[in-house]
C-alpha cells in the first residue's frame, strides 16, 4: 500500500510505502504518542475534577451534622412544650382551689347550687376526634387545646364569682338597711305600738310606735343605714330624727333632747343620731321610735325582735 503527495511547489509527486518497515514503525510510535498524550490528558481532567467537587465522606459529615442539629432543635421545643404543660397543670390546680372558695362561698351564703354549681364543669359538646398519635410527652396541637379549655373555665368562673359577689353584696345592703334592733344602749319599754290610753287626754288612741324609757341624755342610736331626712323640731314630736333607709322604709326618733347629725347625711348601724329628752309631747325622758314602709307605720316590735 502506498501513499502519493504532490508537490504544487516544485510540481513533483513523491510515494510513501506503508507496507515498509520503517514506515510501520513510524505509524506505530505516533499512534502510541497520542495515546500515551490522551491518557496524561485524562488523568489530569480526572484529578481536577476531583478536587473540585466535594467527596463522598464530607457529604455524609455534613448529613450527620444537620441531623445533629435538628434533634437538638427537636429537643429544645419539646422541653418549651412540656414546660407549658406543667404549667397548664398549676393553673388547673389554681382552678381547683377557685371551685372549692365558690363552692364555700355558695354554702355560706345560703344560695342554690343549681344557681352556681362549682362542683362541675360547663356543659360543652362537639365531635370526637381520634388520636392516632397514641400518649406520650405533651404535643402543641393538645397543648393548645388544653390552654383553650383552662381559658374557658377561667372564663366561666370569672362569671360565677362575679355574680356570687354582686349576690352576697346585695344581700349585705338589704342586711344593713334593714331595720332590725333597738334605738337605745339602755332602757325599757314603756309602752307598745297599738290602742292605749292617751296619757294626755285619757281617751283610747292608736299609738303608732314604742316608747323607749331611759335615763335623760342617753345616747338614740341608728337601726340601720340610712339618710338623714329630718333633724329638727316636729310638732307634736319635739326635737325628731327622721331616716330614709331605702326599700320603702323610714325610721324616726322622737321627743330628743337634742339631734347629732344633720339632714343629707349618712349613717350606719348603731351609730348615735340623738340625746333621749323630753321636748314635745312627752310625760317624761324617753325615745318614741316609729317603723314606716311605704308611708305606713308598722308594728316596730317586728324589727326589735323582743
Amino acid at each position: 500500500m502506498n501513499l502519493i503527495f504532490f508537490s504544487r511547489r516544485i510540481g513533483r509527486t513523491r510515494s510513501l510505502n506503508l507496507s515498509h518497515p520503517l514506515a510501520l514503525g513510524a505509524i506505530g510510535a505516533v499512534a502510541l504518542a497520542v495515546l500515551g498524550i490522551a491518557f496524561s490528558l485524562g488523568l489530569q481532567l480526572g484529578q481536577r475534577s476531583a478536587h473540585a467537587s466535594p467527596r463522598p465522606v464530607a457529604l455524609s459529615q455534613l448529613a450527620r451534622e444537620e441531623r445533629a442539629e435538628l434533634a437538638r432543635l427537636r429537643e429544645q421545643v419539646q422541653d418549651r412544650v412540656d414546660a407549658l404543660a406543667v404549667r397548664v397543670g398549676q393553673l388547673n390546680a389554681h382552678l381547683i382551689r377557685i371551685d372549692a372558695l365558690g363552692k364555700r362561698l355558695t354554702q355560706m351564703a345560703n344560695i342554690s347550687s343549681r344557681e352556681f354549681n362549682f362542683d362541675s364543669e360547663p356543659p360543652l359538646g362537639g365531635p370526637e376526634e381520634s388520636d392516632a398519635s397514641g400518649a406520650g410527652a405533651a404535643r402543641i396541637p393538645e397543648l393548645a387545646q388544653m390552654l383553650d379549655d383552662v381559658q374557658q373555665r377561667l372564663e366561666t368562673r370569672d362569671a360565677q364569682l362575679l355574680a356570687l359577689e354582686n349576690v352576697i353584696l346585695s344581700r349585705r345592703l338589704h342586711d344593713a338597711i334593714q331595720p332590725d334592733g333597738r334605738p337605745v344602749l339602755a332602757g325599757f319599754i314603756s309602752s307598745y305600738y297599738g290602742e292605749r290610753q292617751d296619757p294626755f287626754t285619757g281617751h283610747e288612741a292608736h299609738h303608732r310606735g314604742i316608747d323607749f324609757a331611759g335615763d335623760a341624755g342617753s345616747e338614740v342610736v341608728a337601726v340601720a343605714a340610712g339618710i338623714v331626712t329630718w333633724a329638727g323640731p316636729r310638732s307634736g314630736f319635739g326635737h325628731l330624727v327622721e331616716i330614709n333607709h331605702g326599700n320603702g322604709y323610714v325610721t324616726r326618733y322622737a321627743h330628743n333632747q337634742r339631734g347629732l347629725v344633720d339632714v343629707g347625711q349618712t349613717v350606719t348601724r348603731g351609730e348615735p343620731v340623738a340625746l333621749m329628752g323630753s321636748t314635745g309631747r312627752s310625760t317624761g325622758p324617753h325615745v318614741h321610735f316609729e317603723v314606716l314602709k311605704d308611708g305606713r307605720q308598722v308594728n316596730p316590735l317586728t324589727f326589735i325582735g323582743r
